[in-house]
């Protein structure tokens, strides 16, 4: 048991590039997990990673030594992982990474019921609204808007499609009037999400009709709640999913303007790391994200939601 502790903590660190960020993934402290490391390079007789104030290498021996244990730790996972899945209890920790806003409207809710059904997972979130590395931050879930990742390691499942609205608040719109066609937001105060794919050139379509239009923002964040607070406070136009503004909408704290005119949809979608065979921790989150989505969104929001 000692030998395969001292496996998964040289793994790990080797992984990660950080022998603090495998033991807090291996759950232990940071003093046992250098003791692991300095009990395997004693018993090898080699220096397996080398490091310094700034940062860690593997030696020669390190990296043959992971070339080969690598694929026997994950054989080892999944055999666990299959057999937690025959007996429907898949145990441990899913580290999920989503926006804030996904997070606060879909994942926080859902949890009871999943914790329910699912006693023995715990689950982390990790709010970010950039895709950390899976690797590097240890996430088994993201939740993500594009439709294909850069590595070809990164198995993407699709949540479905949704509008993206433009609306401003009742007190806005009453001091500087509402527009009538796309090329009138140019004079308007407009609060952009600035991680958006190009956010400051907006594309509207009405049948075969486009117009884009170049905005300059009063207003730019990272994060949609900002850009939401700030429309309610009447600061100026945002462009959202209509997921996040939904209830701002329906209780009129925030009213939809251009509805003529449609944004390019935003896909959603759920990705996670290519296994051999997909952990159940990760099946069954993933089946019952893409359920209570189904299940519990407004009208309207979706298109092609997965089923």
């Amino acid at each position: 048991m000692d030998r395969l502790l001292q496996l998964e903590v040289f793994s790990k660190t080797a992984e990660l590039g950080s022998l603090s960020k495998a033991a807090e993934i291996l759950r232990m402290s940071n003093a046992a997990a250098s003791r692991h490391l300095s009990a395997l390079e004693e018993r090898l007789a080699v220096r397996l990673i080398e490091r310094n104030t700034r940062r860690q290498w593997l030696t020669e021996a390190g990296q043959e030594l992971l070339q080969r244990c690598g694929p026997l730790l994950n054989e080892l996972a999944e055999a666990e992982d299959a057999v937690s899945d025959r007996a429907l209890s898949p145990k441990g920790m899913l580290r999920v990474t989503s926006s804030l806003s996904f997070a606060m409207i879909y994942l926080a809710p859902m949890l009871p019921a999943f914790r329910a059904l699912y006693p023995n997972l715990n689950v982390q979130i990790i709010s970010a609204n950039r895709y950390p590395d899976f690797i590097e931050a240890g996430i088994d879930v993201a939740i993500r808007t594009r439709e294909h990742e850069p590595d070809s390691n990164i198995i993407v499942r699709r949540i479905g499609q949704m509008h993206r609205v433009l609306a401003a608040a009742p007190s806005y719109l009453e001091k500087h009037g509402r527009p009538e066609h796309p090329a009138d937001l140019a004079r308007h105060d407009m609060l952009v999400y600035n991680l958006a794919n190009d956010p400051y050139s907006l594309r509207l379509s009405q049948g075969s009709t486009t117009q884009t239009v170049r905005i300059a923002p009063t207003l730019d964040s990272n994060d949609g709640q900002i850009i939401c607070g700030a429309a309610r406070a009447g600061l100026g136009i945002l462009i959202q999913p209509l997921y996040i503004v939904q209830g701002d909408i329906a209780a009129g704290r925030l009213v939809p303007v251009l509805r003529d005119w449609q944004l390019p949809l935003l896909t959603m979608n759920i990705a996670y790391q290519n296994r051999v065979r997909l952990p159940a921790k990760i099946r069954v989150f993933s089946d019952f994200l893409v359920s209570h989505i189904r299940e519990h969104s407004e009208p309207g929001i979706w298109i092609d939601a997965a089923k």
